[in-house]
């Protein structure tokens, strides 16, 4: 028998009345399911995504479903700086202000570190370790100015502790992000924000199972303690665990969000 996912969690309020950015949010992923817990939680959204047309169509979905006062959205590639503060401005312009930042941009790829360009390297670092750096700079210098506060949540992966063949660019900008994390908070801290990340092990959605082989998933999902990889909301559960109130003593953490027995 296949292993099920859980029931659906519904929302509880844990957000409301606050404005979040999420970068990457388009789509079937992680920040698209955390676009759509964030709103179930009461908060007021602005997603970015380096792809505008599935920008443009999630934002109008959500938009129509919560309500268009709730969601903006604007195309947004993390490895431009005037891009990221322009997304930023929009949080401002829409809701005059800003809460909670989740980082979720990040970019994978597979290639043997001998087989690797310069290429490869450079721009699996420059989306997922750099979009990070300039996001989480970006959310600093808003929430600092404003002295109210505030979270940032980033999106790491396990293998920032585990290796895995094929993966020393990815496992090394998510170390980054790990060690960017622990480094923010502790600056953070001196104006009241919280910084905190979440490390994955396997969070599948039905566009990503089609272009897996089922060997690759079958090997992933062996490693899983539950049989079976985790559902993306469960991921954005824990994100909105770190964006609330609950988590109010924690900063500089990386929270696994894992069922890997080894």
């Amino acid at each position: 028998m296949t292993p099920q996912p859980p029931p659906y969690v519904p929302g509880h309020s844990l957000l409301a009345g606050r404005t979040a950015v999420i970068t990457a949010a388009a789509g079937a992923g992680i920040g698209g399911a955390t676009a759509r817990r964030f709103l179930e939680e009461g908060a007021r959204i602005v997603i970015g995504d380096a792809h505008e047309r599935r920008l443009r169509e999630s934002a109008a979905a959500l938009a129509e479903e919560f309500g268009a006062a709730n969601v903006a959205g604007l195309p947004c590639d993390v490895t431009d700086e005037q891009q990221v503060d322009a997304l930023f401005a929009l949080a401002a312009e829409r809701h005059g202000g800003l809460d909670v930042v989740v980082n979720n941009a990040g970019l994978g790829g597979t290639a043997d570190l001998v087989d690797m360009s310069d290429e490869q390297w450079s721009k699996v670092l420059d989306v997922t370790l750099g979009g990070t750096f300039r996001c989480t700079r970006a959310a600093l210098r808003r929430l600092k100015a404003q002295n109210g506060g505030g979270v940032v949540v980033n999106n790491a992966s396990v293998v920032g502790w585990r290796a895995q063949r094929g993966q020393a660019h990815y496992a090394a900008a998510k170390a980054g992000v790990m060690a960017l994390t622990r480094c923010a908070a502790l600056e953070a801290a001196d104006f009241g924000v919280r910084v905190n990340a979440v490390a994955p092990s396997l969070a599948m959605h039905p566009h990503l199972v089609k272009v897996t082989t089922p060997e690759l998933l079958a090997e992933l999902t062996e490693r899983e303690a539950f049989g079976r990889y985790a559902e993306p909301w469960e991921i954005a559960n824990v994100i909105v665990f770190l964006a609330s109130g609950y988590s109010s003593y924690l900063t500089g953490e990386t929270v696994s969000v894992s069922s890997q027995r080894a």
